[in-house]
């Protein structure tokens, strides 16, 4: 375990230590926990466990367990992990009782935006739906959807940031609006399962993050410009670079999550992210700055006179006051951090 890591999970242990005694002889159910925030989870978790000694156990599905054991070894040969394997859409149940169950299993693969939207969009909602049948049947008491600020649709532009109650949505007949829609079906069947079976159903609307485990190559920005800047090569923006982001680090995304599962309100959505926003222009500057400060940033296109940026930044106001949780590690540092792991760190 490197250096930094061992800092992040103690950095989330600190901060949530006092939550975990309801998992003490209990089996949580993760799907997606190969992913970005998988690994995540399962490595807070096995490090809570570990530092905590508690008798918890967390059961992992994936469709391809071996991949994921030559990925991260010391992961798939925890003793409180256990690795199911499945598809999100139609899964075996494993047997007996469980008393959580995290649902992060959204692909994040670019090209499955972009040519497969149908599939992407009964994937979402057939592996909610499968998750929350399972939850049913399994005693789960507490459910967790890792939903999206994509639900929101296009975030006006006269909306600095965008809250929980914000009532627009994605277009319906705009195929990009796949993922959007999915995420809202999901939150709904969230809400339909509580109401009808009474079991605590958590929604996380998550936005934009950096840190281990993020995978370089896909349509994550962040990753692209640090992957450049490392390689040495130029970061290159394609549109005009004035579109506004934000980014939480994934120590601070855990401590999130954990504390909106264990003690979140159900069927309350929680925005989880930054509310600091930076331009995407200005983010190449900061990547730079921190990583290779030689590197040179071409920008594609020049802004239009006028133009307002589109922006996709959360309010965080409720998570605030509701859970009392804020960002607490700041954008260089998230940088400078994961920087610090690509070369102890597997991401493929």
């Amino acid at each position: 375990m490197t250096k930094i890591l061992i800092e992040d999970l103690q950095h989330i242990l600190i901060h949530t230590e006092l939550l975990w005694d309801e998992m003490n002889e209990k089996r949580i159910f993760i799907t997606g926990g190969t992913g970005f925030f998988g690994c995540w989870l399962l490595e807070s978790f096995t490090y809570i466990v570990e530092q905590l000694k508690l008798s918890a156990q967390a059961v992992i599905l994936t469709r391809n367990p071996e991949r994921f054991k030559q990925k991260c070894p010391h992961l798939f040969n925890h003793p409180a992990l256990k690795f199911h394997q499945g598809d999100i859409c139609n899964f075996s149940f494993p047997k007996g009782e469980f008393s959580h169950l995290i649902h992060a299993g959204t692909s994040t693969n670019a090209k499955l935006y972009q040519a497969h939207q149908l599939e992407m969009f009964n994937e979402i909602i057939e592996g909610t739906r499968r998750t929350l049948e399972f939850a049913k049947v399994s005693g789960v008491k507490k459910y967790l959807l890792t939903s999206s600020g994509a639900v929101y649709g296009k975030q006006p532009n006269i909306i600095s940031h965008i809250p929980e109650t914000y009532q627009g949505s994605p277009d319906p007949c705009n195929i990009s609006s796949s993922y959007g829609e999915g995420k809202r079906a999901s939150e709904l069947l969230c809400t339909l399962y509580h109401q009808q079976y009474g079991m605590e159903t958590k929604i996380a609307r998550c936005f934009a993050f950096i840190g281990a485990y993020l995978p370089l190559n896909l349509h994550f920005a962040i990753g692209n410009f640090i992957r450049d800047a490392i390689e040495g090569k130029n970061i290159e923006i394609k549109g005009d670079g004035t579109p506004l982001r934000s980014y939480l680090y994934a120590s601070d995304l855990m401590i999130w999550l954990w504390k909106i599962l264990f003690k979140g309100k159900s069927c309350f959505p929680y925005n989880v992210g930054s509310d600091q926003a930076i331009s995407i222009s200005e983010l190449a500057k900061t990547v730079a700055e921190v990583c290779s400060p030689t590197t040179d940033i071409y920008i594609a296109e020049a802004p239009l006179d006028g133009q307002i940026p589109e922006r996709y930044i959360p309010s965080v106001q409720r998570a605030y006051l509701e859970l009392e949780l804020k960002q607490k590690i700041d954008l260089k540092v998230s940088i400078k951090k994961f920087m610090d792991s690509q070369t102890e760190i597997n991401y493929e």
